[in-house]
């Protein structure tokens, strides 16, 4: 409890801002109390059983239960009730959702459908593209969007299976003061503030103030740092047909990353002590990740139920990248070379190389203007939900020389913590730029009250460029592409409530050939076009709601073929695609006092078509093929306000190898949680409590193969938090 009361004064020392923010908030609401006024746009936080929307979807304020597509969306008091801080940890919710390379200290993967969605282009913050490179704050956010498939209708490159979206607090019709305080183990503790507040004449103008602290001490040892965020939002109800809004966030996180575990040659090593941090040595510093995000948007209602829209943003992300790396055994020209090499694993006897790896200064740039216009017409007896759209983007990554040095040899138990550190820069770095015009055209046309058909087309005008900051070997490539992403679906009734649709999308990646001399086609381009078919039924009543999904995923994949150890030697070309085929199906019910909730995924995935014998007709790595996720609430009528609360969550197995040699076995875990909610001197107060992993389980998570390495990582062990937050 001392050191509760330790981290809580560290909190509030270091947040003095968001406390005078609080407290002037508190004087204004006194001196001027307001009645609601009712807002002319969407909420955009879901409460209750009302249909959610989802603007990732592309089709604007369209409940979810109406299109022809599947996608979750996750709201703050649903990730507050699981302990959720991180976008990784939303995981936990969904059956095709799972974790890719996520570990503490580090920004979130997803893999969604079996494919890990692209950091660099399958993000978007109100639907503007963002860079996910980073740590991304949840405080400030409304909902997490997740559509489910490809997305080439939503986005001009991005990787098939997921788009993720997040959605920024606004300012609310009714005045809000929320202060909320989290401990979890084994020392971490999260202060934040939420408030909102109208003004002027007839409260045209709105803010909403956001801002976060944090001291972070997770279980896993040598892995302490810190957080912290602030976020402004405003509006500007200029008459009742034009909104202007304004907003932006800054956010700061230092902490030291974990890296993964490994194969001990040719074995799948027992579940280590999850936490073991390899990234141990007295010369280890933390990941430093900021960030600052802002964004204009203007709304105009038009005559005849037509809407123009006009969003601007730009992202500024700045990254110290920075640990002592574990990569395979005996591959380094000054290792100690005992004649066996495991250049993608660690040695049998749990030895592994350690690097010191550093990049300073990473900088990465993004800016975008979409500019909308919607509305309804009519030819015939055939409505038309029309939108066109067109949206300009542009990347700048700058990036300096970086570190990659041997250090020593260390060991998975993590006893080797006297290595020396190498910090001296050995390596060039690749600086990007792309800019992107995309055009898109949507209509969804309704014959009657049952029968939809949508369609939907983007065209993008693609020009990206790399240049190796090295002066004596640029390595520059510059392309150009353009290419055409179209959506076709059809939907019917057949019943209220009750939808069944087919739909057919494609998505592209852009690929090039890198400018090295091993490379025989250095330079040649590769449009690499996913496709995805999909069936569904959906359907609810006041007290149950079902979906259920048949998907086929095709995506192309490119390898390099040849020596490719001399100049001329390799080639990058098309080699087969990665297929994925699977059923997805989720429910919940309301029932008296309970709320259940269940998802299931199963999922054929398999590389097919390759020229090598060892991945052709294999699994993928670390993608299950069964997932199990089940979520239950239990409101207690002898003891009103309490809810009791449980997760289950089940994977199968996951291949670690390419070639399918090695793999990790299932695993499930079993989480409990309660809630209370009560008023105190007129204010309400809500408790949580919780416990994750409650059996203590030892397994290995997820085993990803990245950088050429095979990676494993640990579940995490049982932890407890404990949370009050309070509306003054």
């Amino acid at each position: 409890m001392a050191r509760l009361h330790r981290h809580t004064r560290h909190f509030i020392a270091r947040t003095p801002l968001a406390l005078a923010i609080a407290l002037a908030f508190t004087q204004a609401q006194a001196q001027q109390a307001t009645a609601p006024v009712e807002t002319q746009l969407a909420p955009v936080v879901v409460q209750g059983r009302a249909a959610p929307s989802a603007s990732v979807s592309g089709w604007g304020d369209v409940p979810l239960s109406l299109t022809p597509m599947q996608a979750s969306v996750f709201g703050t008091e649903q990730a507050k009730d699981r302990g959720a801080q991180r976008l990784s940890e939303l995981a936990g919710f969904d059956a095709a959702i799972s974790d890719a390379y996520n570990t503490e200290g580090y920004w979130d993967y997803l893999t969604v459908r079996g494919f890990v969605i692209d950091n660099r282009f399958n993000y978007r913050r109100d639907g503007l593209p963002i860079n996910a490179e980073t740590s991304i704050a949840l405080d400030n956010k409304a909902q997490i969007e997740v559509l489910k498939g490809t997305s080439g209708m939503q986005a001009g490159t991005s990787a098939p299976g997921g788009l993720v979206n997040f959605v920024v607090k606004r300012p609310t019709d009714a005045p809000l003061r929320r202060a909320s305080l989290e401990w979890r183990e084994t020392g971490s503790v999260t202060g934040a503030v939420d408030l909102s507040q109208r003004f002027g004449d007839g409260e045209a103008f709105g803010v909403r103030v956001n801002a976060a602290a944090a001291h972070l001490d997770p279980k896993v040892r040598d892995a302490s740092g810190s957080r912290h965020l602030l976020a402004v939002a405003g509006d500007w109800r200029i008459g009742p047909d034009t909104l202007l809004e304004a907003e932006i966030e800054t956010s700061h996180r230092s902490q030291p990353s974990v890296p993964g575990f490994s194969l001990l040659g040719n074995s799948v090593p027992a579940p280590v002590d999850p936490r073991i941090n390899l990234n141990n040595q007295a010369w280890s510093q933390p990941v430093v990740l900021d960030g600052t995000t802002a964004s204009l948007r203007w709304q105009r209602k038009l005559a005849g139920g037509w809407k123009f829209v006009a969003h601007a943003a730009t992202q500024q992300l700045t990254s110290n990248d920075r640990i002592a790396f574990p990569f395979g055994l005996d591959c380094n020209e000054t290792s100690s070379f005992t004649g066996d090499f495991y250049c993608d694993r660690f040695g049998p006897d749990g030895r592994f190389d350690l690097y010191d790896f550093r990049s300073e200064n990473e900088r990465r740039r993004s800016d975008a203007l979409d500019l909308n216009l919607s509305g309804k017409l009519h030819t015939g007896a055939v409505e038309h939900a029309v939108s066109a759209g067109i949206l300009s983007s542009r990347v700048k990554n700058r990036f300096g020389r970086q570190t990659f040095a041997f250090s020593g040899t260390g060991n998975v138990d993590g006893s080797i913590t006297d290595l020396p550190a190498n910090p001296a820069p050995n390596d060039f770095n690749t600086n990007r730029d792309e800019r992107s015009t995309e055009l898109s055209l949507r209509d969804a046309m309704r014959f009657d009250e049952r029968s939809t058909l949508w369609l939907g087309l983007r065209h993008t005008r693609l020009q990206r460029a790399s240049e190796r900051n090295d002066p004596s070997d640029p390595r520059a490539t510059d392309y150009a592409q353009s290419f055409t992403t179209p959506f076709a679906a059809a939907s019917h009734a057949w019943a209220p409530g009750q939808l069944v649709y087919a739909s057919w999308g494609r998505g592209v990646e852009s690929d090039v050939a890198p400018n090295r001399a091993r490379y025989a086609n250095a330079g040649e381009t590769f449009t690499q076009t996913s496709r995805q078919i999909e069936f569904g039924l959906r359907g609810g009543t006041d007290a149950v709601e079902w979906n259920a999904a048949l998907f086929d995923i095709r995506r192309p994949r490119l390898g390099d073929f040849g020596s490719c150890d001399i100049d001329a030697s390799c080639v990058r070309r098309p080699d087969g695609e990665q297929r994925h085929r699977g059923l997805e199906a989720g429910a919940s019910l309301s029932l008296d006092a309970w709320t259940l909730r269940a998802g299931a995924q199963w999922l054929r995935a398999r590389v097919q078509g390759s020229s090598d014998p060892a991945v052709d007709g294999k699994q993928p790595t670390n993608v299950p093929a069964r997932t199990l996720k089940l979520q239950a609430d239990h409101r207690l009528a002898a003891l009103p306000g309490l809810t009791l609360q449980g997760a289950f969550v089940a994977e199968s197995h996951r291949q670690v190898l390419p070639d399918n040699s090695a793999q990790i076995p299932g695993w499930a875990r079993v989480d409990l949680g309660a809630r209370l909610d009560t008023r105190w001197a007129g204010s309400a107060v809500t408790w949580r409590a919780g416990v994750d992993n409650v059996a203590d389980r030892r397994a290995w998570r997820e085993s990803p193969y990245q950088f050429g390495h095979a990676y494993l990582f640990p579940l995490a062990p049982r932890t407890f938090r404990v949370s009050v937050q309070a509306d003054l």
